[in-house]
C-alpha cells in the first residue's frame, strides 16, 4: 500500500463519517416532526457503508495466479463508500396521545418518528470517534511523510 493510498483511505474515512453524523444530526433536529413532505411523520435515516473496492485488476491477477500456482493477496485497505441513506422501517413510530394536536388521528393518537435520542446521541459519539481515529491515522501518515521527505534532503 502507498503513502497516498494510506491518506486516500484516512479521508475517505473522514468523508463517510462526517455523512454519518449529518444523518444523525438531521435525525435529531426531526424528533418531534409529524409532518413531511409525504404528509406522515419523519422517519429515522441511517447511512450504509461498503468496502470501496480497486477491482480494475483482481480478474488479471486471479488468473495470474491460477496460471502460476502463486497465491493471489487482494489488496487491503482501499477505504469506504457510502452506498446509499436508507430509512428505518423496522423500529417502531411513537404513538402518544394527544386528541389537541392537528396531526391526531380519530383516536387522538399523534405519530411521532422513530427517532430515540439516547440512540441516536450514542451513534453520534461513535460516529465522531471514526473520525477522529481517522484523522490521528492522516496526521500519522503525514508525519511519516514529512519525515521521509526530511531524510531525502
Amino acid at each position: 500500500m502507498s503513502v497516498m493510498s494510506t491518506l486516500n483511505v484516512s479521508a475517505s474515512g473522514m468523508t463517510a463519517q462526517r455523512t454519518r453524523m449529518d444523518i444523525i444530526a438531521q435525525n435529531l433536529a426531526n424528533v418531534n416532526t409529524t409532518r413531511t413532505d409525504n404528509n406522515g411523520p419523519y422517519r429515522r435515516q441511517t447511512v450504509v457503508f461498503e468496502e470501496r473496492s480497486n477491482d480494475n485488476t483482481n480478474f488479471q491477477k486471479a488468473l495470474d495466479s491460477a496460471q502460476t500456482g502463486v497465491k493471489y493477496k487482494k489488496n487491503v485497505g482501499n477505504g469506504v463508500k457510502i452506498t446509499h441513506i436508507v430509512e428505518d422501517h423496522v423500529t417502531a413510530m411513537k404513538k402518544v396521545y394527544d386528541p389537541s394536536h392537528p396531526d391526531a388521528d380519530e383516536e387522538g393518537y399523534v405519530t411521532y418518528p422513530n427517532v430515540d435520542t439516547v440512540t441516536e446521541m450514542t451513534n453520534l459519539i461513535d460516529a465522531n470517534r471514526s473520525y477522529e481515529a481517522n484523522v490521528t491515522a492522516f496526521n500519522a501518515t503525514k508525519s511519516m511523510l514529512m519525515k521521509a521527505m526530511d531524510i531525502g534532503t
